[in-house]
């Protein structure tokens, strides 16, 4: 029986999340900062056309929208509360101002916080991001008893 000892791989470099999410808010890639992170209002490149960063590894998937909502829903009803507390605004005001200022605050957050949501995911080295392809989930050992 014999023992073998490895040698331990260096750690990867360290990258910087603040410039990551910052690359990522004006929409550039997260890498580099040159590249185009988007393709479409919401769909990201498969990798940056300057720097070859695949980028194609994001999960973005509900975190930004949860993000905007909580932004915009702090805003709207915010500003609402401030209205109704000092101003004097019809219902028919209220009703344009809303529902119009959510719907662009919406539509204005949106891709900025994708970006910044993918410049973390990069940063952070996750779903794929690090170099190392994913490591499949592990099963549970299946039980010939439960079967029956």
């Amino acid at each position: 029986m014999s023992v073998h000892y490895h040698e331990l791989a260096a750690p990867p470099a360290e990258r910087n999340w603040r410039q990551a999410i910052g690359r990522g808010l004006r929409g550039r890639c997260p890498s580099c900062g040159e590249g185009r992170l988007f393709r479409a209002f919401l769909k990201p490149v498969a990798s940056c056309e300057i720097c070859g960063e695949e980028l194609h590894h994001q999960r973005a998937d509900d975190l930004p929208p949860y993000i905007v909502i909580t932004i915009v829903g702090h805003i709207v009803v915010g500003g609402l509360v401030l209205v109704e507390k000092f101003g004097d605004w019809s219902m028919q005001m209220h009703m344009w101002v809303w529902p119009l200022l959510t719907v662009v605050l919406c539509l204005g957050l949106m891709q900025p916080t994708k970006g910044a949501v993918v410049g973390l995911q990069w940063a952070l080295r996750m779903h794929g991001f690090g170099g190392a392809a994913p490591e499949p989930e592990r099963q549970p050992a299946s039980n010939e008893m439960s079967r029956r």
